[in-house]
């Protein structure tokens, strides 16, 4: 005779799949094999976790591997794909243990293997937080059919400090002078307007000249950058000082859509070889791409900027809608970020013609900052 089928059981593409009700719920899902008995093993093995659920409350074991895949089907941030990237250099790790297994113990072999690898704390630490964000989602937020939280309580994580983390290196201007004459022509242009603006490095690789706004009361244009392109999620006001300004200038008319390019493409980054080499060659392999911002921040502050103009600047998280800046309050703005031009003065002939030069293009989509 025969093998009697196992109920529950059927096969598909020479795979064994599972389709049956255990105490009012349904369990469907593959086996993952073609082997008869492994199968049924497998559907044993759920059919008792559930009567284990039903009958005595027991909250189903996961693996962080389930926990990490629904957290990144079901998040939605502009750095997604940076956590897929973290939690694929967990998945080694911790990817098959269960979810309330993972804690600072069973961690720590991942934290050693980076840190060996040459890895700074701060990037570990993101990965940690990419970690603690899920246990927190498991223990709090994610619910089974049972109705009870995938994790009992989130362990308390605790981040890394091995004495490597960076502090903000602002330039002297006479640094700014000897660093910025060794880089790329394009790679200068870029840098000079980061330091002016307080932009973030890909604020300066994505801007489009799309994003620019003419203010004609005042004769000079600005850019807003969508928030979707900005770390902190709000819209970026980028105000131009004389500097910045021809920068911009310089560049315009180059490639119809973006501001910065390179033999005719856009600029993807700022920190590359040619960076790398031109703070060695001058001695500053500590400077960063990040400490132009936080040479213009300095400025302002050395400038004695308000500490709420320098965060409009900077262009920190406030909760305003900066498209509502009255035309007064662009001007103070203007006048504050050309107080760190290094001297030039805003009348000289040449700085009022510029300002003068509002393209068609801009004009076209003019608004009044009095609205």
């Amino acid at each position: 005779m025969g093998r009697k089928r196992v109920p529950g059981l059927y096969k598909r593409s020479g795979v064994w799949h599972i389709d049956k009700v255990v105490l009012g719920r349904r369990l469907c899902e593959s086996t993952g094999t073609s082997n008869i008995e492994e199968a049924e093993r497998v559907l044993a093995r759920l059919s008792e976790t559930v009567r284990q659920q039903v009958i005595y409350g027991a909250r189903p074991d996961r693996l962080f591997r389930e926990a990490a895949i629904k957290y990144l089907n079901e998040t939605y941030k502009r750095s997604l794909a940076r956590d897929a990237q973290d939690l694929a250099i967990l998945d080694p790790f911790i990817g098959d243990l269960l979810l309330r297994h993972v804690h600072m113990g069973t961690l720590a072999r991942f934290i050693t293997a980076r840190r060996a690898q040459g890895v700074r704390s701060a990037t570990v630490n993101r990965s940690l937080a990419v970690v603690r964000r899920i246990l927190n989602l498991a223990a709090r937020l994610w619910r089974d059919e049972g109705g009870m939280t995938w994790l009992e309580s989130a362990p308390l994580l605790q981040f890394v400090d091995w004495g490597d983390r960076y502090d903000p290196y602002p330039l002297s201007w006479d640094e700014q002078t000897t660093l910025f004459k060794q880089l790329p022509p394009h790679l200068g242009r870029m840098a000079l307007f980061k330091v002016n603006t307080g932009c973030r490095e890909q604020e300066v690789c994505k801007l489009r000249w799309d994003w620019e706004i003419a203010v004609p009361e005042l004769s000079i244009s600005v850019f807003i950058i969508p928030r979707e392109w900005v770390k902190n999620g709000e819209d970026r006001l980028v105000v131009l000082n004389d500097v910045a300004l021809s920068v911009v200038e310089g560049e315009r008319g180059k490639h119809p859509t973006h501001v910065f390019t390179y033999r005719g493409h856009p600029v993807t980054k700022m920190y590359n070889g040619a960076w790398k080499r031109a703070r060695a060659k001058v001695g500053l392999p500590m400077v960063r791409i990040h400490d132009l911002k936080h040479t213009y921040g300095r400025r302002l502050r050395a400038a004695g900027v308000p500490l709420e103009t320098r965060k409009v600047l900077l262009g920190h998280k406030s909760g305003d809608i900066t498209t509502h800046y009255s035309g007064p309050e662009l001007e103070e703005l203007l006048q504050a970020s050309n107080r760190v031009c290094g001297g030039e003065s805003r009348k000289s002939p040449a700085l009022v013609v510029l300002r003068k030069r509002v393209t068609n293009a801009a004009r076209e989509k003019a608004f009044s900052f009095n609205e």
